[in-house]
């Protein structure tokens, strides 16, 4: 019997990403190649201005690969339609809300509009998924809070919960802690690996949380101005891609602890 958690739900082939001019491409990154498997926690770390934002775009068809090739769940990324796209991977973005008048209730129902009727309307199916998202979050107790009554914290829960009623393969996440202190950075990170386990989806998301990342994912995706590379955290600290990720000058990566830490 075949594992189901050896699927691949998302894979790149000599993907290069970067911006089109008039003139000439700028590359940020080539000759990535990576394989997400179903149920897998990805981090996606590296220094900042690497091209971490410009990768989940991609990714994301928000916009256009320069080169090489982007399948979900062994499909082209462009042969998807919009609707289609919004049905199998959904996305979290760091930016601002266009209203925090909605709900959470409400907030967290539009992640069905890609399985909606043309004027909306919610069936007992909807609701139910919006429901089981809400208490999959432990956010049942905030359905009815207006989201500018919300702490950054709440409110970075209920737009994961949104992504979760979108009931996609795969969520993508950028920068899903930024503006939290530690511990609700290092609670986030715990909800996302738990939802990864739990409803077996695929999970990506970037982060500047290097130490919890390589604590808490599954696999790791490093970028750095060289190449890209993807393996389980143990297998990147032996090998000693984490060596090379900042300048030795101030920070080193110490293999024991498995942290970064500070030279005096």
């Amino acid at each position: 019997m075949e594992d189901k958690n050896q699927h691949i739900v998302l894979r790149t082939e000599n993907l290069s990403i970067g911006y089109t001019s008039k003139k000439n491409n700028n590359i940020v990154s080539s000759n990535i190649n990576i394989e997400l498997l179903k149920g897998e926690l990805i981090g996606l770390i590296g220094a900042n201005g690497i091209g971490k934002s410009t990768l989940l775009r991609t990714l994301t068809a928000v916009q256009p690969k320069l080169e090489g090739n982007i399948f979900i769940n062994a499909k082209e990324l462009n042969a998807y339609s919009n609707i289609d796209l919004a049905k199998s991977l959904s996305l979290v973005l760091t930016e601002s809300l266009p209203s925090k008048n909605f709900t959470v209730f409400e907030l967290v129902a539009l992640g069905r509009q890609p399985y909606t009727n043309w004027l909306g309307n919610l069936s007992d199916t909807d609701l139910e998924i919006v429901n089981n998202s809400l208490t999959q979050i432990n956010i049942e107790d905030l359905k009815n809070k207006k989201c500018f009554e919300l702490s950054d914290g709440q409110l970075q829960k209920v737009m994961i919960a949104r992504a979760l009623a979108q009931d996609t393969d795969i969520i993508i996440l950028d920068e899903p802690t930024t503006h939290l202190d530690m511990y609700h950075k290092a609670y986030i990170l715990n909800l996302l690996q738990k939802l990864a386990k739990d409803t077996n989806k695929t999970i990506l998301f970037s982060s500047h949380e290097i130490d919890l990342a390589i604590q808490l994912s599954d696999k790791l995706i490093v970028m750095d101005n060289n190449k890209v590379v993807s393996d389980q955290p143990c297998n990147l600290i032996s090998n000693g891609t984490f060596n090379e990720l900042f300048p030795k000058d101030l920070i080193t990566f110490d293999e024991k602890t498995g942290s970064f830490r500070i030279k005096k």
